[in-house]
């Protein structure tokens, strides 16, 4: 599986390549804004996306929206400090499957890829 860490922070990447599980079979991609992360989600480099919502070029509604648009199938989990009901409503209408808040450690990731039974 492709997972690919769309976040325009690059501290905000490497934190969260650390809290995922190091066991995880999985290869990795990055990207630092949004239409970056298009580009590599059109190359098939995005079964699971963690996609950040504040970025420049190409914000994570965008991106969204591009997915839903271009019928992509990725699952995409919203990893923000934006917690708003409404941010949160918004981005579960538009596709995502989850959304956790920014910073999360790699307990909370565990327990969220497990829920979701993308880990095993």
């Amino acid at each position: 599986m492709n997972v690919l860490i769309c976040d325009d922070s690059g501290f905000a990447r490497k934190q969260l390549v650390r809290a995922l599980p190091a066991d995880w079979g999985v290869t990795l991609h990055q990207a630092a804004d949004g239409l970056e992360g298009v580009e590599q989600i059109l190359m098939g480099h995005g079964d699971l996306i963690l996609l950040d919502l504040t970025m420049p070029e190409m914000d994570g509604y965008g991106v969204l929206e591009t997915l839903k648009r271009e019928g992509v199938r990725s699952k995409v989990i919203v990893v923000s400090g934006d917690i708003q009901p409404e941010a949160r409503r918004q981005v579960m209408a538009l596709g995502a499957i989850d959304f956790i808040k920014k910073p999360c450690n790699s307990e909370e990731i565990l327990e969220l890829l497990l829920r979701l039974g993308l880990y095993q």
